[in-house]
């Protein structure tokens, strides 16, 4: 994608959040039949000397023909917040009018190589952590072993796993670091305000004033 400098965002642990707080990823492939897109929750594993970048794991459906891709590189995108900017919100407006409407986001592209796993234990494992993660602020979580152990024997046998060493990861966070600091604070000011730019409008508040 294209990333100016100002925009790059390269902290891992910045970008390490961003996954988990927005784990849907589109999967973006290259198969005998073209270019592919799949949407597809992740969870995102720590680095290690493998994966500097950290490891993305997920699983699919054994009939979706993704996973017969295993060896091939693939690119997944991982969508932050994001929001439209009036002109109306820049400082600059009353001074000359010069300003434009513009859109500000947040997202992290991660590719490498896709691995297709088909052990029945590290789906099990994978499945109960993803379970455990989400059904966690619920009153009554569901756990995987309140279901039948057949059923679930059977439910594995229908999934395939999914893992993605990163080769490379790039953050984008386009938040008005091209205009003055003036507009920024203004900009991020005037998103709080606005429900559907609130949470833009807060990553852009921790750092409006930055130089």
């Amino acid at each position: 994608m294209y990333n100016p400098h100002r925009f790059a965002e390269t902290r891992l642990d910045v970008l390490h959040t961003l996954i988990n707080q927005h784990p849907l990823g589109t999967l973006v492939t290259h198969g005998s039949d073209g270019l592919g897109a799949d949407h597809i929750p992740f969870e995102i594993g720590a680095a290690t000397d493998a994966a500097p970048f950290g490891v993305l794991r997920a699983h699919v459906a054994r009939a979706n023909p993704l996973w017969r891709l295993s060896g091939t590189p693939v690119l997944a995108i991982f969508q932050g917040p994001s929001a439209y900017i009036s002109a109306s919100l820049f400082a600059e407006k009353a001074i000359s009018g010069k300003v434009v409407p513009t859109w500000n986001y947040a997202t992290v592209h991660a590719s490498g190589t896709l691995r297709a796993i088909e052990d029945r234990a590290w789906l099990l494992a994978l499945v109960n952590r993803l379970t455990d993660r989400y059904e966690a602020p619920r009153a009554a979580p569901w756990a995987v072993a309140d279901a039948p152990a057949p059923y679930i024997e059977a439910m594995l046998g229908a999934i395939v796993g999914i893992e993605i060493p990163i080769a490379r990861l790039d953050g984008k966070w386009k938040i008005n670091q091209d205009d003055t600091k003036a507009d920024r604070v203004q900009i991020a000011a005037g998103l709080g305000a606005e429900p559907a730019g609130a949470k833009i409008g807060a990553i852009m508040q921790a750092r409006a004033t930055d130089a």
